[in-house]
């Protein structure tokens, strides 16, 4: 079930990276990373730094396509149990986007707490794919409720997690992927052999994935065999699908 929206006084849409174009036809939510528990409003500085290098790329890969790329400024920096304020503020940020460029595709993205909101606020009617990079998930010991998945359910989802984050832990992404799978097919997941939370010692191959699949999700673009067989594969084989040395550099098969 989608999250009601609710109207929040303080949170932004930044200025779209790079050229915003004439007619957009889809856009990329940036969700920067955050704290569990903060009442202290982020810096926009820090926060666009974290997704600079993602909104670039996919800025650049769409401008034929009309892609705008904002990134999400946040009332606080955490998230704040039952609060849940960086998922409302996503939210309300597909409910501005709708407002300002109507009924266009919205990727949700972003890494850590990041991705967290992502995977909630990606039951939004608007909201047509989810890509949460190493994203931060509470401990299954965790007193509050599961995280939910059946708000994905129609949404194309792509989750990306280093082996060796020490920050996130990677196998609860693959327990979530796994509960979201049997809800919506449309699920994969791709593991980074020996990469941490960063996801920086194969920075070139997760940028391209992200690209592929965002293309792919909002604009039918033929997305790459790798992500055509982790979204067809069953559990777990499209949970932990391999991101493989120097993907993207060749063509596409």
């Amino acid at each position: 079930m989608a999250q009601q929206a609710t109207p929040v006084r303080g949170a932004r849409l930044g200025r779209a990276l790079g050229p915003e174009p004439r007619a957009v036809g889809g856009v990329v939510l940036l969700l920067p990373g955050g704290d569990p528990v903060s009442s202290r409003r982020p810096s926009p500085l820090v926060a666009t730094a974290s997704v600079h290098a993602l909104g670039r790329r996919l800025g650049r890969a769409g401008r034929a396509e009309g892609l705008a790329v904002h990134v999400v400024h946040y009332r606080y920096r955490g998230w704040n149990g039952s609060e849940a304020h960086l998922a409302r503020d996503a939210t309300w940020a597909v409910d501005e986007t709708v407002r300002r460029y109507g009924d266009v595709p919205v990727c949700l993205a972003g890494p850590g707490m990041g991705g967290r909101a992502a995977l909630h606020a990606g039951g939004h009617e608007a909201v047509a794919s989810v890509l949460a990079l190493a994203p931060w998930l509470p401990g299954e010991d965790a007193p509050a409720p599961p995280e939910p998945v059946k708000q994905l359910t129609g949404r194309q989802v792509l989750i990306v997690h280093g082996t060796h984050d020490t920050r996130t832990d990677p196998e609860l992404s693959f327990r979530l992927a796994a509960r979201a799978k049997k809800a919506n097919r449309n699920v994969c997941r791709f593991e980074v052999h020996a990469d941490g939370h960063g996801l920086r010692q194969y920075r070139d191959e997760v940028l391209a994935l992200c690209e592929d699949f965002v293309m792919g999700t909002l604009f039918g673009r033929a997305l790459s065999r790798p992500l055509r067989d982790a979204l067809a594969a069953p559990p777990p084989l499209g949970l932990r699908m391999p991101l493989a040395s120097g993907f993207g550099s060749s063509l596409r098969r």
